[in-house]
């Protein structure tokens, strides 16, 4: 798992303006706590925050004023329309830690011939692993299971170190039977105006 570097910036201005100033150059709003320490508000480069978030559960070490700290993305707020950063909140970890995180579940294979419908139950896998060790996704395979089939979260294959944070017995997905197609509205509607045409010409 890669570690990413940022070179972080104490926040002194609060409030819609002083954000909207702070975004316009280029950097983001963010804050950093846990391990019982007081909540640090710091701002962070825009682009190199994006590039590092297209990593689930990336591990950055910031450097805050010549002090190093690691932490993971605990929740990320986007401008609804444009998706742009907003703000994003910030965990401490330690070397060695184990933290429970949601990977994203890939799914691989192909369904027996009308197999069905394939449901994510769970669009994520909660897990615990150690800090700097997190998995950045897990893979399910889906090959040759037909209608009424479903995975397990204890069917799941995770990496060495990784352990589940759910029941064994939560469904990650399952196939569901196709369901039979309704008639258009358009057809079942068009006999009674047929017949509502006959009686306005007789």
């Amino acid at each position: 798992m890669a570690d990413v570097k940022l070179t972080a910036e104490l926040r002194n201005e609060f409030g819609k303006g002083a954000a909207r100033r702070i975004r316009a150059a280029g950097r983001v709003p963010a804050v950093i706590y846990g391990h019982g320490t007081e909540p640090v508000h710091i701002t962070l480069p825009g682009h190199e925050l994006m590039l590092a978030l297209k990593t689930p559960n990336v591990l950055m070490t910031l450097d805050i004023e010549g002090r190093q700290e690691m932490v993971l993305p605990k929740a990320v707020q986007r401008e609804a329309i444009r998706g742009f950063l907003v703000h994003i909140d910030l965990l401490i970890v330690k070397r060695g830690e184990k933290v429970t995180v949601e990977v994203p579940i890939h799914v691989e294979g192909e369904l027996a011939p009308g197999g069905g419908l394939l449901e994510h139950v769970l669009n994520a896998l909660p897990v615990e692993a150690e800090a700097t060790h997190l998995p950045e996704s897990v893979t399910l395979s889906v090959e040759g299971l037909s209608a009424g089939d479903s995975v397990l979260a204890k069917d799941v294959r995770l990496p060495k170190g990784t352990t589940l944070a759910v029941d064994p017995e939560d469904v990650v997905l399952q196939i569901l039977q196709p369901q039979a197609e309704e008639p258009a509205p358009e057809a079942a509607g068009e006999a009674p105006a047929a017949a509502g045409e006959e009686a306005a010409a007789e």
